[in-house]
């Protein structure tokens, strides 16, 4: 009777194994043990039609945009974004979800948070500035004298 393979974290079965124990593999879970298809991200950079749907982005940026492979589980709890969305709404996973074939679900906690906030369409360019300066521009504070202290 053939068996099958142990797992790397189990140890290697006795050769009577098989009289005390005959379905010794039968209790573990393969879709847990199986490799995470999570591990072997995309990048936006290499999905083309992203390039054009993403103008703004140069291709380092691009490069720094993880894309979920079809088939990856999403973890429960964890925030995502599609990008074939066009109104870019970021959702929370359940459990059992997985990237279907037309999705190109990104994961939050995998992209530089900069990245993340251009791709829901927030500029921290301008609250950087306003932090700066307290929130006035050259332009306004040529045209009325900044306020007193």
């Amino acid at each position: 009777m053939t068996q099958g393979m142990p797992l790397p974290h189990q140890p290697h079965p006795d050769e009577r194994e098989h009289e005390v124990n005959p379905h010794f593999l039968a209790e573990i879970n393969y879709d847990l043990e199986r490799p995470h298809a999570e591990r072997l991200l995309l990048t936006a950079y290499e999905i083309k039609t992203l390039h054009g749907r993403l103008p703004a982005f140069s291709n380092e940026e691009l490069k720094q945009i993880l894309i979920l492979p079809v088939g990856s589980r999403l973890k429960q709890g964890a925030t995502y974004l599609d990008l074939n969305d066009p109104q870019r709404r970021v959702f929370t996973a359940t459990v059992g979800m997985e990237a279907g074939p037309n999705s190109l679900y990104v994961p939050k906690r995998e992209v530089p948070y900069l990245l993340w906030d251009r791709l829901l369409g927030k500029h921290h360019a301008d609250q950087f500035w306003i932090r700066l300066t307290g929130g006035y521009s050259q332009e306004a504070s040529e045209a009325s004298p900044p306020p007193e202290s």
